[in-house]
């Protein structure tokens, strides 16, 4: 695998310590790219930044930290002079009903998952802007798409990021800037690990229907059928193409929950539909929009 352009892109990849966002990095410096890895820890990739320290930094930041964003931009721009593309790879899992979640929780959630990752576009659109090129990259999952009992706090900000980034792709498309929401199954990362994915206190009251939900994403460590190195290449590989899709459900069993779920949702609308447009005032004309 190769960059097939004439200058090496700059990559700037959150979450880069381990699992998808290393596996990211990764396979940028084997296609002679150049990476900023913004890490909580940037000791915990000190051999990358040994092996390649012409085309390799880390930044210690946590992208819960907003006001970080901007420096994170600049230390790539100050090294490598661009910022060709932008992943928001960190999050976290989470497991727990509803009711069992509190707001401090929730609102630590959004934070990783949303809100910190649209600091990061923000700081970053004007240099991609000026250079009339950039490819932002949303780490999203199938839990972005589709969700299930037990994972609402994980799947609210993966909806929120995917919608958000839906939107921000039709903005940013006049200026030559791209759009990549990448939607994993499980891969073998620590994301199901023990002291990784979290766990709201469980309740007597959810216990039936929850029980088996843990006991799934607990057991799924170290099983996964996702191999992060392969998922690294492809990103990579779509990244330096021309062709790029807006959404890319990554695994097989992404492409099959997925898949069920846009055929269950469209079943849905359709068997409800008559009852969905009678709400509409009968003389209204019908709907235009600009896009």
């Amino acid at each position: 695998m190769a960059n097939l352009g004439t200058t090496p892109s700059t990559w700037i990849i959150t979450g880069a310590t381990r699992g998808l966002g290393r596996a990211l990095a990764e396979s940028a410096l084997a296609a002679g790219d150049r990476v900023v890895a913004a890490v909580r820890r940037p000791d915990a990739v000190a051999d990358l930044a040994e092996a390649h320290p012409d085309r390799f930094v880390a930044i210690a930041a946590d992208v819960r930290d907003t006001a970080r964003a901007p420096e994170v931009i600049r230390t790539a721009l100050d090294r490598f002079a661009r910022v060709d593309v932008l992943v928001n790879n960190a999050g976290r899992g989470f497991v727990g009903a509803a009711e069992e979640v509190d707001d401090a929780t929730l609102r630590e959630l959004m934070d990783l998952h949303l809100f910190g990752p649209a600091a990061l576009v923000r700081a970053a659109l004007p240099a991609m802007r000026e250079q009339g090129s950039g490819t932002v990259v949303q780490i999203s999952s199938q839990g972005g798409r589709m969700s299930f009992p037990g994972v609402g706090a994980y799947s609210a900000g993966k909806f929120a990021l995917e919608g958000w980034s839906e939107a921000l792709a039709g903005e940013v498309a006049p200026f030559g800037i791209r759009v990549l929401i990448v939607e994993p199954s499980r891969f073998r990362t620590s994301f199901n690990a023990p002291g990784v994915l979290g766990f709201a206190d469980a309740s007597d009251t959810y216990a039936d229907v929850l029980d088996a939900v843990r006991r799934d994403m607990a057991s799924a460590d170290g099983v996964q059928q996702g191999d992060p190195a392969r998922a690294g290449d492809i990103i990579v590989d779509l990244v330096h193409g021309s062709d790029l899709p807006l959404r890319l459900a990554l695994g097989r069993e992404a492409v099959e929950r997925i898949s069920a779920s846009y055929r269950r949702g469209l079943g849905e609308l359709e068997r409800w539909q008559h009852a969905a447009v009678d709400a509409d005032f009968a003389d209204a004309l019908p709907s235009a929009r600009p896009i």
